[in-house]
């Protein structure tokens, strides 16, 4: 049994010495770090994805005093707060990997979302940062269940395929395990906006599938009841996730024009399931989807986003968004919670918008992410008070995707960050009205916190943490086009889709997200191997010095450092064997950018207001984050005195849980948030 501090007696005299001697045996036994103290038996641990958090601009710890985040205030009076910096690449699955690991991505193995290894070939994931297979070292979740504890995981990356034997898991996302469905928008081709424009940032993470899809209107037929339309109505056949819908405009106003104001939606042609005006929600419509042959009752909310339709058809701008449940048995362990969860929840959605970002393109797509924002705090909301009251967990670690959608997506940032260059568009009052937006985005994670607050016992560690925050995003860096440019790239473009195919044989040198350029000076085609010897040495030189002397419009240069991949390990402290030939970092305000396109242009304005891989840490603290944590062991009312790093949480909440720190951990305990006798 553990011996709690409070339970010492304090021995005077040495007629106690014996009774001390086994007090002080039993602590070290229980407390393997040799420090005896009051120790947690459980942890909710809320990771919101891209939660900026800095002293200048995204102070949460004034705003919080100022009363807007009343739950963070109650943590921060009874607890320790400070700023946390994220590890080189300030990517999602490297940071939470060293969040729950407590080590560098040299150690734990993810140094990106998509990963390339020898004897792959290059236009294929080899490795999936996302997945827990891709990790070398264990997380904080099977260190925990072997210690006893029952652990629940809700939307964390890295969680799935599930690694827990007797705990619960739901949606690790992006990690190719389960019918992992994502929203879609789909969209009516015109001249102005065609497919080919969007290229492969139409698709999931740029190669996966089609997040926006396209479809051509005609004529009408064999709809009955027949639409009381006042033109003649439009349809169009479309399909998502397996499921086919037909949808129909028609005309309902007897204004004397063509004028196309509402949209229907429907299985057979016969029973309507939907009748939308421009910028209305449908409610929850059941279907059937197909992934990948599984097959299973799902819903779908549908927008329509704009109805812009006239005689014209050939010009019609119909922009419509199906939001499907994020929540099915194939992406749940046990397959049962799904089930249960929905009871209390309902569909699941789960964050707003995409990777890539879909919501972009229309200054109706603004309102509609808003919209979506609001539905995946409801949702998580509902679901952590039902998970923490339901299945009572002794670890239950969460995490939602929405804030950094918010702040990486067109509307947002460069509104409220000076270092962005479209500041200056915005008035005075759009800044006022942009920043409280995101004051309510923020209000809804501190809406969790009070879940967690109103639910948590007196033995419970609660933790606030993030894995990145957000640099203003000016420019897009298309290094591949540079690479082109001189010849050491050849591709194609599909005329239709704007997806570029890459000649592989005959390139040389390419650029792959998110920090990694590869290169052979006998090109890339096959299986990938490491070249070596003089012409690799002298074309690698050739690509370092031509990324060191390109420069923007502006003078700017876009390039902070080119690593060789046999320095990245002890430079950046990255896993030598999951690297290119180079990695590459930018300078804050620029991104590298996979994409290209026969005007083999460099730079390009970019629509995305935030983005933060590639970025030194250090050399911003817009990439700073939270952290914020109460609970037995911990000060009360106590601000950090430093930057603590990503990797430094782990080992501190391992330690308050009176739990050994594993070999493999890299962070550094965090003690003078410890009380003086933890």
């Amino acid at each position: 049994m553990r011996i709690k501090a409070n339970s010492v007696v304090r021995i005077v005299g040495s007629m106690f010495f014996c009774a001390f001697f086994i007090v002080v045996t039993a602590c070290a036994a229980s407390d393997p770090g040799g420090e005896c103290g009051r120790k947690a038996d459980g942890l909710y641990w809320f990771i919101p994805d891209g939660l900026r958090a800095d002293p200048e601009l995204f102070n949460i710890f004034r705003w919080a005093g100022e009363g807007k985040l009343p739950n963070i205030k109650k943590m921060m009076d009874n607890g320790c707060y400070g700023y946390s910096v994220p590890v080189f690449p300030s990517h999602t699955p490297v940071n939470f990997a060293s969040l729950l690991t407590g080590a560098y991505p040299r150690t734990h193995g993810i140094a990106d979302g998509p990963m390339h290894i020898e004897g792959r070939p290059l236009d294929r994931v080899a490795v999936a940062g996302f997945s827990s297979v891709a990790k070398k070292v264990p997380p904080i979740w099977v260190t925990m269940e072997k210690a006893g504890k029952k652990i629940f995981l809700l939307s964390i990356p890295g969680s799935t395929p599930p690694e827990l034997d007797r705990g619960m898991t739901i949606r690790g996302r992006w990690s190719g395990w389960g019918a992992d469905i994502y929203p879609l928008v789909f969209q009516s081709q015109n001249q102005d906006q065609r497919r080919s424009k969007q290229g492969r940032s139409a698709r999931l993470f740029f190669f996966g599938p089609e997040l926006t899809h396209y479809f051509s209107l005609q004529e009408a037929s064999g709809w009955s009841p027949l639409l009381r339309s006042h033109s003649v109505p439009l349809e169009a056949e479309i399909e998502g996730w397996g499921a086919r819908l037909f949808l129909c405009l028609y005309d309902s106003t007897d204004d004397k024009r063509v004028n196309y104001d509402r949209v229907v939606f429907s299985r057979d042609k016969k029973e309507l399931l939907a009748d939308l005006r421009q910028g209305e929600w449908s409610g929850w419509i059941p279907l059937q989807l197909n992934w990948n042959s599984l097959v299973f009752a799902s819903e779908v909310k549908i927008k329509a986003i704009k109805l812009e339709c006239g005689r014209d058809i050939s010009g019609a701008d119909v922009r419509l968004r199906f939001f499907y449940d994020n929540l099915n048995r194939f992406v749940a362990s046990p397959a049962e919670i799904s089930a249960e969860v929905f009871s209390a929840a309902g569909p699941m959605v789960d964050f707003a918008d995409n990777y890539p970002a879909q919501l972009i393109y229309s200054p109706l797509d603004r309102e509609t992410f808003l919209q979506e924002a609001g539905m995946s705090f409801d949702w998580h909301c509902k679901a952590a008070a039902f998970i923490l009251s339901f299945y009572k967990p002794d670890v239950f670690i969460q995490d939602i995707y929405t804030p950094g959608q918010m702040l990486s997506s067109r509307w947002w940032l460069g509104a409220i960050d000076p270092e962005s260059s479209r500041y200056r568009d915005f008035t005075a009052s759009e800044k006022g009205t942009t920043l409280a937006e995101v004051l309510a985005m923020y209000k809804r994670v501190d809406d969790i916190l009070g879940v967690y607050l109103a639910h948590a016992g007196k033995d419970t560690l609660i933790v606030l943490s993030s894995d990145h925050g957000m640099v203003a995003l000016n420019r897009k860096v298309k290094l591949n086009n540079l690479f082109a440019s001189h010849g050491l790239l050849k591709f194609s473009v599909d005329p239709d889709s704007g997806e570029p195919r890459v000649d592989w044989r005959h390139s040389r040198v390419i650029y792959l997200k998110m920090d990694n350029i590869y290169i052979h000076p006998d090109g890339l085609a096959g299986n990938w191997k490491r070249a070596k010897g003089r012409e690799y040495d002298k074309l690698r030189k050739r690509v370092i010095t031509m990324l060191e002397e390109l420069r923007d419009d502006d003078g700017k240069k876009p390039l902070a450092a080119a690593v060789k991949w046999e320095d990245a390990e002890g430079i950046l402290q990255l896993p030598a064997d999951r690297v290119g030939d180079l990695v590459i970092a930018n300078n804050p305000g620029f991104s590298w950018d996979e994409e290209m396109g026969n005007d083999l242009r460099v730079f390009a304005d970019s629509q995305e207001a935030g983005y933060k891989q590639a970025v030194f840490p250090g050399a911003t603290k817009a990439l700073w984050t939270p952290f914020v944590i109460m609970g037995p062991g911990v000060r009360k009312n106590h601000e950090i005195s430093r930057a603590i790093s990503n990797i430094d949480q782990y080992p501190t909440i391992l330690h308050l849980m009176g739990m050994k720190v594993p070999d493999f951990a890299e962070g550094t305990q965090i003690k003078e948030i410890y009380e003086q006798d933890n």
